[in-house]
């Protein structure tokens, strides 16, 4: 977490499910064009915040069933628990602040005298949320109710309704705009505050995120009716938050533009069926997101079967490079370049997907550069699991480092890619796979 320790230029905060997540695109097309967009432009001088009303447990099923990218900072259960980087570290002194005149067991004595609520699953309890369901119509009453039953027990405590059945109880202190305030605290404290920050929502529990001042906000198009119903209430003349016209991660995008936070334009959006980049540039991090995600059309037959983007992979892989794959096989630029004339269209109406995350890049010389990141692939619609390979062609990553250059002589000014090594994630497969890792 080494980016921690420095200002940021941006920080995005955003939500989960319906929010950088649509559950209803199965390709997960706009997810994809953010994660492009990120790790080629923001990864290394900006924040990835996920803030979820997810508990841990629910929160890692939806890693291993959608391409997320590993936050630098992860709020789940409501803003009751924050952690930080790929290992979840927790922050103690963020639950030592949430125990102050909070009594779980006091919450559970009261709630369980309204038939109306149905608890929801044990791995959705936490120690500071207590959840349950309840029926829409019901709902206005239920809150009020409960909010003044532990009012009169002397409980300083929040009680959230969201998405149209979800009712959270919460320490007072808790919530998504709380964990986020705290956050800020903190950073402003080491001095090393983000220049902006984007908070983006869909539902009632997004609510205290917008109330953070000085943040730019998004509701995403299809942001629920208790979100929309407080943006009229309390922030319709607010130039800092918008309502969307784009579903989910791609509202996010297109705040980002709207604000002028940065770039918004992914590398998805930038090759057009020809193969062609319509931005040129020589930044490596942009290069080599760029080059995966023509790696990807290319084996989708989504680009032409043109000798031109051979002619590519021969303009940036000089004739002496080395490409190490994931089982240990050296290959030369030729092996390279006939592979994937063989490899074209092997992927067509599969839904194989290719996306980078946690990419870095360091100067190692005057112009050389290191990169670092993990390559993902999908080919099928099951899902990855992090502690073992599943059987089959679905989500298989690698751990993968190149070293690139500027020296040598390249059409258009751009990069040489000089050595490329890949390391099987989590372990090896139980069969090696010839075109995963290959390139």
């Amino acid at each position: 977490m080494d980016r921690l320790d420095a200002s940021t230029k941006l920080m995005i905060v955003s939500d989960l499910d319906l929010t950088m997540v649509d559950h209803d695109d199965n390709h997960n097309t706009s997810l994809l064009k953010f994660n492009a967009l990120w790790e080629a432009y923001y990864r290394r001088d900006s924040l990835l915040v996920f803030s979820t009303g997810r508990s841990p447990t629910s929160y890692r099923k939806l890693r291993e069933e959608r391409p997320l990218l590993t936050p630098d900072i992860t709020v789940m259960s409501v803003g009751t628990e924050i952690a930080y980087g790929e290992s979840m570290v927790p922050d103690e002194e963020w639950e030592r602040f949430l125990n102050r005149n909070w009594n779980r067991d006091l919450v559970m004595e009261e709630t369980l005298k309204f038939p109306e609520l149905k608890p929801q699953s044990e791995a959705e309890q936490r120690p500071h949320k207590v959840s349950f369901f309840v029926e829409k119509n019901k709902a206005p009453q239920v809150v009020n109710a409960v909010s003044e039953r532990l009012e009169k027990r002397g409980l300083d405590v929040k009680v959230l309704y969201s998405s149209g059945i979800a009712l959270d109880v919460l320490p007072k202190r808790a919530g998504k705009g709380e964990a986020l305030a705290y956050l800020l605290k903190k950073f402003e404290s080491d001095r090393k505050a983000p220049t902006n920050v984007l908070v983006c929502g869909d539902s009632g529990n997004d609510t205290d995120l917008f109330s953070v001042p000085n943040v730019y906000g998004v509701m995403v198009s299809n942001a629920q009716e208790e979100l929309l119903q407080w943006y009229v209430d309390n922030a319709k003349d607010n130039p800092k938050v918008i309502h969307a016209s784009e579903r989910c991660a791609g509202g996010i995008i297109e705040a980002i533009g709207s604000f002028q936070l940065g770039p918004n334009l992914s590398p998805r959006d930038i090759i057009d069926s020809k193969g062609c980049c319509k931005v040129e540039t020589i930044d490596p991090c942009f290069e080599v997101v760029k080059f995966y995600v023509l790696y990807e059309r290319w084996r989708r037959g989504e680009v032409e079967k043109s000798e031109l983007y051979l002619e590519y992979l021969k303009s940036i892989f000089p004739a002496g490079g080395i490409a190490v794959d994931a089982n240990g096989k050296e290959r030369s630029r030729e092996e390279l370049i006939d592979g994937m004339r063989g490899l074209y269209g092997d992927m067509k109406a599969t839904p194989f997907r290719t996306w980078l995350d946690g990419l870095s890049s360091a100067q190692v010389g005057s112009n050389s550069w290191l990169l670092r990141f993990n390559k993902w692939e999908s080919s099928s619609s099951s899902s990855r699991s992090s502690s073992s390979w599943l059987s089959g062609n679905q989500f298989l990553g690698c751990f993968t480092t190149v070293l690139m250059s500027s020296q040598s002589k390249v059409s258009e000014g751009g990069l040489m890619w000089m050595h490329v090594q890949h390391t099987w994630l989590d372990g090896s497969p139980s069969e090696p796979q010839h075109n995963t890792c290959f390139i």
